[in-house]
């Protein structure tokens, strides 16, 4: 159990979550997208939320102003989340189209709103759970998409409820968060999603 939960945390890791969601999405979608703009769109989502950050990640360790993936100062957190944010502007402003994928650009708005309330969160020194963000996004995303397109996804969403809860597991017992930290990285990764259900859903 204690190696599950450990790896939970690397295969659930929150800059993973918006390629799997973009990849779930391209996989449930009933409308048509064209294959060489669907391919265009994975590549740069996996570009800028997976591996740009990870090499500015090493850029930002090398010169010491973060100690380790982690994360596990709070003071550490304020300029990879402001990096997100930017990089999350950049797809929401060249990627996503309201007037074409309008699903997929409200669900990186969420995504933006939920980093900047992380990030203001850490202006006042407060540690949230990064990973129970990312997890609990993306699960009201695709219950988003499960109503929209009016698709029986009932087995997908119990199976996102048991990784979040997983997710929630694995970070309590490798110390990383507390309950209250774990919540509130809960609601602040699933209420802007909800919120936005309205323009899209």
């Amino acid at each position: 159990m204690n190696q599950i939960l450990r790896i939970a945390g690397y295969i659930f890791h929150p800059l993973l979550m918006p390629l799997f969601a973009v990849l779930w999405y391209y996989a449930i979608t009933p409308r048509f997208v064209e294959p060489q703009v669907m391919l265009a769109n994975i590549y740069a989502i996996a570009t800028l939320t997976t591996f740009t950050p990870i090499v500015l990640f090493f850029m930002l360790k090398n010169i010491g102003i973060v100690s380790s993936i982690h994360l596990v100062d709070v003071r550490e957190r304020k300029y990879p989340l402001m990096i997100q944010v930017l990089l999350l502007l950049l797809i929401i402003k060249l990627i996503f189209k309201p007037y074409q994928e309008i699903e997929l650009y409200y669900f990186f708005v969420g995504i933006l709103a939920t980093s900047l309330t992380a990030l203001f969160l850490v202006l006042f020194k407060f540690k949230v759970s990064l990973h129970q963000m990312a997890i609990a996004g993306v699960t009201m995303f695709l219950i988003g998409v499960s109503i929209h397109f009016n698709i029986n996804m009932l087995g997908s969403i119990s199976l996102l409820c048991i990784v979040n809860g997983l997710v929630a597991s694995s970070r309590i017992h490798t110390k990383s968060h507390s309950v209250t930290e774990l919540c509130f990285g809960f609601f602040i990764g699933g209420i802007p999603q909800f919120l936005l259900f309205g323009f899209w859903v």
